[in-house]
């Protein structure tokens, strides 16, 4: 500020506030991540107004950590306090965005994604001074997340609500048809895939040889015998006209080479074959987003994982939010001439591009 520059009060002290109520929601997010990996939203969602003591029982904890916990929840507004009773309660209108019962509603596992994010922080700061960026390496917790995170949402909506987006597509899987997954992950919803459409056939590829094995198991403890996984660099896949169908869910903006992996799906796919690209829903123009619902948490993931982690493999960096403009324009440079773009009604976070290649 120049010495003759006046500063607006009301706005400044607006502004503290404002950033004052960010930490704290910040906290409460670390807080709520705590709570559903320790199972305690779930244990208190079963029990009448309890105490400390009772919760922690419940939930096979140690008290004095639960009662601390539990005041960070009650000053958050999360948890309702009755202090004559010293009791505590989850309110059901709560429970039904915190608990595991409430399926893809439960935030719980999308609050994990913060400390995951935050433990490399260090790294991301480096890459600020230095450039470069921070590998997959170094999310150890990651799989785990998305895992679950992403598995409930499957679960939900995969096969009555996704597939159904693209017109003939159900009649033809139950036929019979070669369909690939691109960074399958660990492999979920392609197990989901092969389990509701027996006469297709299934592979998956994804650069996580971790993520790979927990696809192989649950295929294995499933008894699927029409799928399988390999550990592949999309930007490498060696295919054409192989696949009737391919798949991708919120993977094409983390590549290092997001237009040659394109370019590769392209080759890969027989005559009036599908690509399913599903993706963040977002403009490629940033003040597009200034209402995003979760605009803030788009940019925090792509700093923190999604840009970087392609500029760790000097890639393009594209990041979580490249928006619907950009994903047009390289799906047409790739060979995509005929592309839909589908919303789902409830879904804010994704869009759903149905492409199809000359």
């Amino acid at each position: 500020m120049t010495p003759t520059e006046t500063i607006d009060t009301a706005k400044a002290e607006a502004f503290g506030e404002r950033m004052l109520q960010a930490v704290n929601d910040a906290s409460l997010v670390l807080m709520t991540s705590v709570g559903h990996r320790t199972g305690l939203f779930d244990a208190i969602s079963g029990l009448p107004p309890s105490t400390s003591d009772e919760i922690a029982a419940a939930a096979e904890l140690d008290e004095r950590y639960v009662r601390e916990w539990l005041g960070a929840m009650v000053v958050g507004g999360v948890i309702e306090y009755d202090a004559d009773g010293r009791t505590y309660a989850l309110p059901a209108e709560h429970a039904a965005t915190l608990t595991r019962a409430a399926g893809p509603d439960n935030l719980g596992p999308f609050a994990g994604y913060i400390p995951v994010l935050a433990a490399v922080e260090d790294e991301v700061v480096e890459c600020f001074r230095n450039g470069g960026g921070v590998p997959y390496s170094s999310y150890p917790r990651l799989q785990a997340a998305l895992r679950e995170d992403t598995g409930t949402v499957a679960d939900a909506t995969l096969i009555d609500v996704t597939l159904p987006l693209v017109p003939g597509l159900v009649d033809r899987l139950h036929e019979g048809i070669d369909a690939a997954d691109l960074g399958c992950g660990s492999g979920h919803a392609l197990n989901l895939m092969a389990r509701a459409f027996p006469n297709s056939r299934f592979v998956g590829y994804d650069l996580s040889e971790d993520g790979i094995e927990m696809a192989r198991r649950e295929a294995a403890e499933t008894g699927l015998d029409n799928v399988r996984f390999e550990v592949l660099d999309l930007a490498t896949l060696d295919a054409r006209d192989a696949f009737d169908l391919i798949t991708a869910f919120d993977v094409i903006h983390d590549q290092a080479k997001p237009a040659e992996v394109l370019v590769r799906i392209s080759a890969a796919l027989r005559p009036a074959g599908t690509f399913l690209m599903v993706d963040v829903a977002a403009s490629s123009r940033l003040e597009e987003n200034i209402d995003h619902p979760i605009g803030p948490t788009l940019y925090t993931l792509s700093t923190m994982h999604c840009m970087t982690v392609s500029l760790a493999g000097d890639g393009a960096g594209l990041g979580t939010v490249w928006g619907q403009q950009k994903a047009l324009e390289m799906l047409a440079e790739a060979g995509f001439d005929e592309v839909d773009v589908k919303r789902v009604e409830g879904d804010f976070f994704n869009s759903y591009y149905i492409a199809r290649a000359s």
